[in-house]
Formats: C-alpha cells, structure tokens, sequence
C-alpha cells in the first residue's frame, strides 16, 4: 500500500477513545460512580475547589485547543480538518508521559473568542495546549492566558524553541562559541520563530538577523507587527543569501530548498543549520555535508541524525507542570526543559535507544546533539526540571517538592502501555 492508503487506514475511527478508570460491574459500583455516590465528591470541591485535583481526571488532563487556522504544513484547513492533528497530540501526550488529552477543534478564529472559550474550559481541565493557531493573534492569545490558573503553552512557539535551543546549547558546546559572539539567522518570523529567536535572545545571543516572506527585518520596514519589529535591525542586509555571510547559526522554519552551495559556503566556521521546513528541508543533509564538513546539521525529519521535534517537549513540560499543578509555565521552566535536553544528550545512551534507531553506535557529537524520543529518561529529566523551577519560580501549588523521589516516579515507567501497542 502506498503511504497515502496506509495513513487513511490508520485513521479509520480515529486515534483515541475513553476509557473508565474505575470498575463498573454491579449496582453498587454504579451507585458509586454516578446516583447517588457522585454527590458526595461534588458537595467537597463546591467547599474546596482544589479537590478537583482529587476527586477528578483534572490533576492528569490536558485541552488541546486549535482553531485550525495553522496547521503545520497545511496552513488554515479549519477546524474540522485539523482534527487528526490534534488526536495525534493527545496520543503522543498519552505515549510519552502518561498525560490524558482532549483534543479540541472550534469554529471561533478571533482572539477575543478563543480566549473567552479557553476562560470557560478551564474548570474542567488541568492544562491547555493551544496548537496551531495562525500568527500574529496566538501570541495575544497565549499572553491572555496567563493568569487562568493553569498552565497554558502555545507549543508551535514554545516547542519549537525549546527543543532548538538545547540542540544550539550543544552545537555551541562543540564548536567552543559564546552566544554572545554569534550571529543567528532566522527564516520564517511566525509563531516559531519569534519564540525561538526570544529563548536565544533570553539566553546571550545579540545578533539575531529574522526574515520573513518579504526579507530581512529592517527598522527600515513600516509592515511589522510588533512581535517582528522587536527584531528589527539596523542593516543593509535584504535577502537570505546577504544575512547567512558569516551567520554562525540558520534556524530554517520557512520553505524547501532556499539555501544554495554559494549561501552554505558563506557562513561562518563550525556553521550550525537547523533546517526545520517539513516534509522538505529549506537544505537537504546531502548537499549540506558535500559543501561543509565542518557543519552540525539538524532537521525536523526521523531520518536523519538530530531530529528537532517538539515530541521531546510538551509531553514532559506539560507532566512537570500538572505533578506540581503550577499556575502557569514560565520561561525559568522552559529553560529548564532545554537545559535538561541538553545535558542528556551528553549521556551514554542505552542498547535500547540504539536498536530502536537501528544504530550500532551513538555517542554526543556532531550527530548526536539531542536526546531521542525514545529514550526511556527524557521523561524523568526533562519533568522533573521543569517540575523544579516552577517550584523555584513560585508559580508551583505543590508544597514539600523533592526532586529525586518526584525522578524516581517517574523513571518507573516511560511509556504508556495501550491496547495496540
């Protein structure tokens, strides 16, 4: 079968279902589950409305809101359309980190709207994962959002860079540059981009060069919204191929095959490129390693070496965030979460991981700067970091933390063990 018959298959009654976690064989156990047991817990949180982190599915419950109008490689396809997406993401949630999903399509596409609706969710669920939603308005969304009480992240922005960023925290590692002394170009200025060139910023680097569909953004330029006009230079550069002269660093998140041998031998000694355009790469790994053999090369693809993909990130942000039930997600956490990445990737790496990757051999390097998602400690680490600072960051309801106990939970198992697998 061709790819095309095999993923319509796959999906025929969709990808997730619900299941009772409580047993349900005889009166009395529905006497309990519904009439007249069911007050009981209801009469509790009305008194206390933390109990619902008890008495119900709140503690272990993430929303996955889209309205569609983003969808990674499909652009706006609506709400409806989006749908397998969004199943997608509540299965890796539920894979990775044990963490139950909803996934929630709208036909509401204004901000004022989908902010409203996420207000009135929030009782019911522990976290919202909102997911493509087109630029600029996610970013005044998730900024809207902040003070529901629960944490809410934007992963098209948020994973994007986090994973990114411990991929560059490595690259720079290996290469002996500071953030400081480099210069990073980024291509695509929508969600992913500004939050990645952001979390560079947060973290040193000065010289970041954005570009959008219309070139470099210059000071010069009256069309930027403010999310871009915060990146807006001073500079005679215009094009791609001016900004990647001596560019220490590419993060590609725009459109395949833009970059030539001409722009790839103009940037700078121990070049890093993470070209993230999917399904095709705005530069191939082939030509990459034909031209520069200095290059650490990254893209969003399974098939090559150093994958960057949020996978790594929002299971385990989200499972750090729901253990300590913290109010929101601060970048302290995020930072964590790279930080984490990073340092695991300079671990040695189980028989396990290399079997599942059909690799003989793989040890920190310049193809191997990130974790891969099936090592059974990514959950634990990156978890347990970002259950910390938000315990550090004060945002954490949680009282009496101890990091290695909450590590030791977690390492008892990784993934979630469902009927197909």
């Amino acid at each position: 079968m061709s790819l095309k018959e095999d993923a319509l298959s796959y999906h025929v009654g969709g990808k997730i279902e619900t299941i009772p976690t409580k047993v349900m064989n005889t009166a009395y156990d529905l006497s309990l589950a519904y009439s007249p047991g069911v007050a009981e817990p209801c009469l509790e949180i009305a008194k206390d409305e933390e109990l619902a982190y008890t008495y119900t599915n709140k503690a272990n419950l993430v929303a996955i809101v889209s309205d569609g109008s983003a969808v990674l490689g499909l652009g706006n396809i609506g709400a409806q359309a989006s749908k397998p997406v969004m199943e997608g993401k509540a299965c890796l949630f539920k894979k990775f980190a044990n963490v139950n999903a909803y996934d929630i399509e709208i036909n509401a596409h204004s901000i004022e709207e989908i902010v409203a609706f996420c207000k009135a969710l929030a009782p019911s669920i522990g976290g919202i994962n909102l997911e493509d939603i087109a630029a600029p308005k996610c970013f005044d969304i998730e900024a809207a959002l902040q003070d529901l009480g629960i944490p809410v992240m934007h992963d098209d922005q948020h994973g994007t860079a986090i994973i990114s960023t411990a991929g560059l925290m490595n690259a720079m590692e290996l290469s002996g540059k500071k953030f400081k002394d480099i210069k990073v170009v980024v291509s695509g200025a929508g969600a992913a981009g500004i939050a990645s060139a952001r979390m560079y910023r947060n973290l040193g680097v000065e010289n970041i060069i954005l570009i959008d569909s219309k070139g470099v953004i210059t000071k010069q330029r009256n069309d930027l919204t403010p999310q871009k006009l915060e990146f807006a230079v001073d500079s005679n550069e215009k094009t791609l191929k001016d900004a990647l002269r001596g560019a220490d660093v590419f993060l590609g998140l725009s459109a395949p095959n833009i970059i030539d041998k001409e722009m790839l031998l103009s940037m700078a000694k121990d070049p890093v490129i993470f070209a993230l355009a999917n399904p095709i790469p705005e530069v191939m790994p082939e030509l990459v390693a034909e031209v520069r053999k200095d290059a650490i090369m990254g893209t969003g693809r399974s098939d090559y070496p150093n994958q960057i993909n949020n996978v790594l990130g929002f299971p385990f942000i989200f499972r750090g965030a729901l253990d300590v039930r913290a109010s929101k997600i601060t970048e302290n956490m995020k930072v964590a979460a790279a930080k984490a990445l990073a340092d695991l990737a300079k671990l040695p790496v189980s028989e396990a991981v290399k079997k599942a990757y059909n690799l003989k051999s793989l040890e920190f390097g310049k193809e191997y700067i990130i974790p891969k998602p099936f090592d059974r400690r990514v959950k634990g680490v990156v978890s347990t970091a970002v259950a910390a600072a938000a315990v550090k960051d004060g945002v954490a309801k949680v009282k009496n933390f101890d990091e290695k106990t909450y590590l030791a939970s977690l390492n008892e198992t990784r993934f979630h063990k469902g009927k197909h697998n």
